[in-house]
């Protein structure tokens, strides 16, 4: 088994579950909240206190894999980051590198969550996710990690140029999930994509970095700055190429989607946490689809994440 970092954020997830009151209605292209009115009192069905966050999401993943599992983050000594820390701690996660911040909230999202759609509206307070330069990339050199798996640090490109370089010194491997804020920063994502070996992003978030409408062209492009590239595309599945080998795939099961807060992460981690335990690279995509899909079947961001040992039934994939 493999040591892995999980680099990004840590937050409280507080679901308001509801039947009727959070029906989406449409107006337009958009929606809104239903029966919501301004200045009303909603009653609401049930209330879930989870954690969430793209570092904190990933490295349950991996310690359920059986990795060494690091989580690298920040949070306050509140009763949300109180939370965080007892959950990853049970799960098996090192916490030793978590930073406590003074003047800081730990980072909350309140999820109106309509039970009969799944559909949801995320409030989210980043508090003391917000930023990321504290970060101290010498401790890498304790940890002596295999991979570095690095979620959004909210457009702090510095910071994650710096553990981006330090990992290489190292001779470990990275897999990037770049937010939307690292997004908006075109070319020094592309300069982060020189150290890269696996880059996972939706089709959309692929054609803000590269050109391309369809996800073969999408993946001809990123192709060329990373060896690894995986492309999702919602229910449609998605795209990948190691340099070697290209599959087309789809979705692992039609399920009923409960909650989709976390889906991105369970896909993203599931294909590392399979791949850095030896499995092909086409069966870490079996398993990553699955791990997706066992996620958004239940509340919560890492309620559903998988170990690995679960039996899997044969999904749509096909080798290009």
């Amino acid at each position: 088994m493999a040591r892995i970092v999980s680099l990004g954020s840590a937050l409280q997830d507080i679901y308001l579950i509801d039947h009727d009151d959070l029906v989406p209605t449409e107006i337009g292209e958009s929606a809104i909240l239903g029966k919501v009115i301004v200045g009303s009192k909603v009653d609401i069905d049930r209330i879930r206190y989870e954690v969430g966050g793209g570092g904190v999401n990933s490295s349950i993943e991996f310690a359920r894999h059986g990795h060494e599992a690091v989580f690298l983050g920040n949070i306050a000594r509140d009763p949300a980051g109180a939370l965080i820390i007892k959950t990853l701690n049970r799960e098996g996660v090192d916490t030793s590198y978590i930073n406590f911040l003074e003047r800081k909230s730990t980072g909350t999202s309140v999820i109106l969550l309509d039970s009969k759609s799944g559909e949801r509206t995320i409030l989210t307070y980043r508090g003391a996710s917000e930023q990321f330069g504290n970060f101290y990339e010498k401790d890498l050199e304790l940890i002596h990690p295999d991979w570095i798996y690095a979620t959004t640090l909210r457009g702090d490109m510095d910071t994650l140029a710096r553990f981006f370089k330090k990992t290489k010194e190292l001779g470990a491997k990275i897999m990037f999930n770049p937010g939307v804020k690292e997004l908006e920063k075109n070319k020094e994502l592309i300069d982060l994509l020189k150290y890269t070996d696996i880059l996972t992003v939706n089709k959309s978030e692929a054609a803000k970095i590269v050109p391309g409408t369809i996800l073969t062209e999408l993946l001809y492009h990123l192709s060329g700055y990373v060896d690894t590239a995986i492309i999702t595309d919602g229910a449609m599945g998605g795209i990948a190429s190691n340099g070697k080998e290209i599959y087309r795939f789809g979705i692992y099961e039609d399920t009923k989607i409960k909650d989709s807060t976390g889906a991105g992460d369970a896909f993203g981690s599931g294909f590392l946490a399979h791949m850095a335990a030896g499995h092909s690279f086409k069966d870490s995509l079996i398993f990553a689809s699955a791990n997706s899909t066992a996620v958004v079947s239940e509340f919560g961001a890492s309620r559903g994440l998988l170990t690995g040992r679960e039996k899997f039934h044969i999904m749509p994939i096909q080798k290009l």
